[in-house]
């Protein structure tokens, strides 16, 4: 049972940031240092991705384990109120696909960032430099 009544739930749930997050910042420092630019935004594609390398034709996409279904110990699902948070889970996964099918059939290549990639910071490192060598090699 929650513990918070249905209207302090939606005030926290409005709170939890969709852009700009920990994670996302974290990527574009890291691939800046590096020496790749990008765009913000998503420029109007499919999925609206984190990161745009539009002379590279590539974008990046920066999932958080929990909202994207990861599997991982992060990706956990809460066991209250279960049957909402699987079916939220495997609709945001299909979604992922479908948008991710779109840019490739459009000639995207597409990268996903996870953050259990990124977290502890001494995985961050080296998830950013094959990152970043891949994104050069493009």
């Amino acid at each position: 049972m929650d513990s918070l009544s249905k209207a302090q739930r939606s005030d926290r749930m409005k709170r939890v940031k969709q852009r700009d997050t920990a994670l996302e910042v974290l990527v574009r420092k890291g691939l800046y240092r590096r020496g790749l630019r990008y765009r913000l935004g998503g420029c109007g594609l499919p999925g609206r991705p984190d990161l745009v390398f539009p002379g590279r034709k590539a974008v990046v996409f920066v999932h958080g384990c929990f909202w994207h279904a990861h599997d991982c110990r992060l990706g956990r699902r809460p066991t209250s109120n279960a049957e909402f948070w699987q079916g939220k889970a495997i609709a945001n996964k299909e979604r992922d696909a479908r948008k991710e099918a779109e840019l490739q059939a459009h000639g995207w290549r597409v990268f996903v960032v996870w953050q259990c990639q990124l977290y502890p910071s001494s995985r961050a490192t080296g998830t950013l430099d094959a990152l970043a060598q891949c994104l050069r090699i493009l």
